[in-house]
């Protein structure tokens, strides 16, 4: 069944605003039209302060424009009224040919300001002027009426849209998140509400990244509308990685003897494998030729992606590696992971084994430096910041400060609120 959405803030806020344009227009005797206010007040009700204030100056500009070039074609026309006798057919024409040729101007206008998103508004008010309230006793008062009703619903949307309660602000803490089935939905996807959520504390300052195993082209994608500012802890630990400058600002490599022990033990069992190399903030994958299905299908749709650059060739002797991966159906990645444990590597290095959710059936084992692990980058991470206090989430029990179950990608959002901002 379908879950039904819960009635938001922004929702909430939408009716308080209509409210208070009632208020406001008793208390003006109401003299205006309640209407305009109304509608100024909902336009400026955003999910983001800073698309707040951009519809705010957008509607001025638009209100004040449309009330000048109406003013306008009001004097212009009541020229023509005054000192010609019109039928009702000739003044009519009149109106359409001077009302139809201002809006040239007026467009124009706009965009020799730079401010072309406020055309609409223009049009809107200038038009609800001479088309609408042309025939009005006192038009000249609309007018100011209709920018006066402008400017109070517009205080009264941001005041409202910018409103909450007093509170203090955590930025002592670094908060990290893990990503699949943490803050991702199963398909892989943010949801809205994390969205917004997400990015109004992100604009506020909290201190906020991921953790994830995945490297950072996977991050890329559906993070792309979340304003990180912080560099986010990829392939398990071995890298902290800039998505905003698409750059690696830390990595933990295999040492040389790490690499050349695990190389012969590849060689020898005739293994495919894709060695994730870090040249200049580029990731290089270096690969043999595929010896099963799932890795022709990970091939064909991995390397689509701008930050990954795989390379069909021997692993150059001098480039260091970040990390080995392999994939293979379940009961032989069983037994890779056997030969590595008789060859004791299991103890030497941080030597993982998991099913793929990407690709069931099969598991992957990822070979990395002991010491490229969450904790140390993390760690190192905190003193680059100047923070000493971490809050973890995360679906793993016994190893974040809060679990979530999988997929409850909301709860990840309310744990930040409720230590980030609280009264």
């Amino acid at each position: 069944m379908k879950k039904i959405p819960k009635v938001g803030a922004r929702i909430i806020k939408s009716a308080a605003s209509i409210a208070l344009c009632y208020l406001v227009d008793l208390l003006r005797g109401e003299s205006g039209i309640v209407f305009y206010s109304q509608l100024s007040a909902l336009w400026c009700i955003q999910s983001y302060v800073s698309t707040t204030k951009k519809n705010a100056v957008q509607r001025i500009i638009g209100t004040c424009l449309g009330a000048v070039f109406g003013l306008f074609v009001l004097l212009l026309t009541g020229f023509f009224k005054s000192r010609f006798l019109l039928s009702h057919f000739q003044y009519y024409a009149v109106n359409a040919v001077i009302i139809s040729a201002t809006i040239i101007p007026l467009i124009w206008t706009t965009v020799l300001l730079k401010k072309k998103q406020a055309s609409y508004f223009s049009c809107v008010v200038f038009l609800s002027i001479v088309v609408i309230h042309m025939s009005d006793e006192n038009s000249f008062l609309f007018v100011w009426n209709r920018f006066l009703d402008t400017m109070i619903g517009i205080a009264i949307g941001v005041s409202v849209n910018l409103f909450h309660l007093p509170g203090k602000k955590r930025t002592d803490v670094l908060f990290i998140s893990g990503l699949d089935d943490t803050l991702l939905n199963k398909d892989y996807h943010l949801n809205d509400f994390c969205r917004v959520e997400l990015n109004r504390m992100l604009d506020e300052g909290i201190n906020f990244t991921l953790s994830t195993m995945r490297p950072p082209a996977a991050i890329m994608e559906p993070m792309a509308d979340i304003r990180l500012k912080l560099p986010v802890i990829a392939m398990d630990g071995a890298v902290l990685y800039d998505t905003r400058e698409k750059r690696y600002l830390s990595k933990i490599e295999l040492e040389p003897e790490e690499k050349s022990q695990v190389m012969e033990i590849l060689e020898a069992n005739s293994l495919s494998y894709f060695a994730n190399v870090v040249i200049d903030d580029s990731l290089l994958i270096y690969y043999k030729t595929p010896d099963c299905q799932v890795q022709e299908t990970l091939i064909r749709e991995l390397r689509r992606s701008p930050y990954r650059n795989y390379i069909k060739r021997p692993l150059p002797e001098n480039e260091s590696v970040v990390y080995f991966m392999m994939i293979y159906p379940a009961e032989k990645a069983e037994r890779i992971y056997k030969i590595f444990e008789q060859h004791s590597l299991t103890d030497k290095l941080k030597i993982l084994k998991y099913p793929s959710r990407d690709y069931p059936g099969n598991s992957y084992i990822k070979i990395f430096n002991r010491y490229a692990t969450r904790s140390n980058m993390i760690e190192s991470f905190k003193r680059k910041l100047g923070v000493e206090k971490t809050i973890t989430i995360g679906t793993v029990p016994g190893k974040y400060d809060y679990l979530v179950e999988e997929g409850n990608t909301n709860e990840v959002v309310h744990i930040l609120k409720r230590n980030w901002d609280f009264l």
